[in-house]
């Protein structure tokens, strides 16, 4: 221990006149960006020496420049990540790792903790103090990965003061609402966003216990005596709470202050949308209500940034799918088509498409309804902020911005159809959506929306596909021989030893068996005769038949490569892929 505490002893002489050098160069920094002038900058270094504060103190004491102007300048000049306290709503869990005592004495606060990482993500004022950073981590017992993150030390001291010494548990923060004045609830300062007020509280942890649990929607749903919270977690609704009829009313209103929505307005249907700092990271919230009998129901979107832009080489396909995409993207215009039904991933595959493209040298436009992740360099453009386009009509707008990508966020009917390919034909490459359930079927939708054969021959480059399925959990997955059945469902010869896994559940994945998801792709590549098959009106599974003899993988395959992969269950496979077609032709 000794060792220890003088080798810190010697860093933080060693980091001393590195960090004096910082603050001179704080104020050289300032006025470069236009922040404050050089006069400025001489009656701060005055009163420095005086008083012998931090120079970044006495800016903001002075009134020169604000917290969070100084926080963003010292990330970018220390080159660290920053972040504003005010939009963050901590995990309780996280706060109860470190006291109080210790978050005053070195000025940081507990955000999140994520089991998976085993790391704390810890707001700082100062993210070089290695005296805070050795106490910690010796109070967790040297085992947990410390992230810290830039923020002013006034936003720091005032979550300490609201964060500390309250309940933020759901279980906990219900049973102080029940406690306070019998239950009776109060529905002044829920637009404040005090953690005093237990009612804020009791939203936040709704919002954080979600985004905690992975899940992609958040339904609150009044009944006649009692509120249904429901998550739907990895495509499956799960009932996560049941809560007393008597919050609702006050839930409804902060939700609605939260997203800028009318709290008097109760008899129509709203829409907004909510951003928050939940786990140290970004998360957006897209709301809508809705009218119904027993009140108004509220559905939240969960617009998570980190898991919704996934690398284009992470996206689980094999080696040859991957290969496939990248040269349908490699082609210099036409319709790319991404199809699914509703909740398939059909916007992450789009997203992760021109996140591969996304350079200085190709300027990428879309049309969105309404835009989920920005994007940098990407120009990107809503139908839900106000704006008085429609998605033709959009469309003609974008081509005038020379676009080399156009994406438009959906083929709705004839006029976007028309405008989509026209866009095509005159040398963009145009990305899009469509709702059907193959990748084939797509063009006897093209057809049924209104256009004609001609136009879809040559001017599609391909047509992606997909469903998602969940990914068995890595720790509880069991394995088992395959019965005659599923080996023919798989299309497997009956005397191939095959080993298959099937959920059964365990804490990592709250009993169900399967934690994540993953997709399954079909990708049907046009080429000179499948263009001319289409002009010509051949029937669907001719055009089929030719596509397979050309390398055409069906669905269906993909799923199989996955369950004898031990990725997922028959079962879980069966519920989204037909595979009784591979048993009738088994029993013929």
């Amino acid at each position: 221990m000794t060792a220890k505490v003088t080798s810190l002893a010697a860093a933080e002489k060693t980091a001393a006149p590195e960090r004096r050098g910082k603050r001179r160069q704080l104020g050289e920094f300032l006025i470069e960006k236009g922040l404050i002038n050089r006069d400025q900058l001489r009656v701060a270094l005055t009163e420095q020496k005086q008083n012998n504060e931090r120079l970044g103190k006495i800016l903001v004491r002075l009134g020169l420049v604000s917290e969070s102007v100084l926080r963003d300048v010292l990330a970018e000049m220390l080159r660290v990540e920053s972040i504003d306290l005010e939009a963050v709503v901590p995990d309780g869990d996280a706060i109860a790792m470190l006291p109080e005592d210790l978050a005053r004495r070195f000025q940081l606060l507990p955000i999140a903790f994520d089991p998976d990482e085993n790391s704390l993500t810890v707001a700082m004022s100062d993210t070089f103090d290695i005296v805070a950073m050795d106490q910690i981590t010796a109070m967790l017992g040297g085992q947990i990965t410390i992230n810290p993150l830039l923020a002013s030390e006034a936003d720091i001291q005032s979550s300490i003061d609201h964060f500390y010494e309250q309940e933020f548990s759901l279980a906990g923060i219900l049973q102080e609402i029940d406690a306070r004045d019998g239950g009776e609830l109060e529905f002044e300062n829920l637009d404040d966003g005090e953690a005093t007020q237990p009612m804020v509280r009791l939203v936040d942890a709704f919002l954080a216990d979600a985004a905690k649990r992975r899940a992609s929607d958040i339904h609150l749903e009044p009944e006649s005596g009692f509120l249904r919270v429901r998550y739907r977690i990895d495509g499956v609704l799960r009932q996560t709470w049941t809560i007393h009829r008597k919050f609702w009313p006050a839930i409804a209103v902060r939700l609605k202050v939260m997203s800028n929505m009318d709290i008097s307005e109760t008899r129509a249907p709203q829409d907004g949308r909510i951003s928050l700092q939940l786990a140290g990271r970004p998360v957006d919230f897209r709301i809508a209500s809705h009218p119904t009998i027993h009140g108004e129901n509220i559905v939240l979107r969960i617009l998570d940034r980190r898991s919704g832009i996934v690398p284009i080489d992470e996206l689980g396909m094999a080696d040859d799918q991957l290969m496939l995409l990248k040269m349908l993207m490699a082609r210099p215009e036409g319709v790319i088509l991404v199809t699914g039904p509703t909740g398939s991933g059909k916007t992450t595959t789009l997203y992760s498409m021109l996140n591969y493209r996304n350079d200085e040298s190709v300027n990428i436009m879309t049309l969105e309804d309404p835009v989920e992740y920005p994007f940098p360099m990407i120009r990107q453009s809503s139908l839900s902020d106000g704006i008085k386009l429609e998605f033709a009509g959009g469309i003609r707008s974008l081509m005038r911005q020379d676009p080399d990508i156009i994406l438009v966020g959906e083929i709705r009917d004839e006029e976007t159809a028309e405008m989509a390919f026209r866009a095509a034909m005159t040398g963009h490459q145009v990305y899009s959506t469509l709702h059907t359930n193959s990748a084939l079927g797509s063009l006897p939708r093209l057809l049924d929306i209104g256009l004609r054969p001609g136009i879809l021959a040559g001017n599609i480059i391909g047509i992606v596909a997909q469903r998602l399925i969940r990914k068995l959990c890595e720790n509880c997955k069991e394995a088992y021989e395959p019965e005659l059945i599923e080996r023919q469902l798989m299309a497997l010869p009956t005397d191939q030893p095959v080993t298959l896994y099937r959920a059964t559940g365990c804490d990592k994945c709250n009993d169900t068996g399967y934690r994540g998801r993953l997709a399954l792709l079909e990708i049907l590549r046009f080429d000179t005769d499948i263009d001319e098959a289409v002009a010509s009106g051949q029937a669907l599974g001719d055009i089929r038949n030719m596509a397979v003899e050309k390398g055409f993988k069906p669905i269906s395959h993909d799923a199989t490569r996955h369950v004898l992969a031990g990725h997922s269950s028959l079962d879980e496979v069966s519920r989204v892929v037909d595979l009784t077609e591979n048993v009738i032709r088994a029993q013929r």
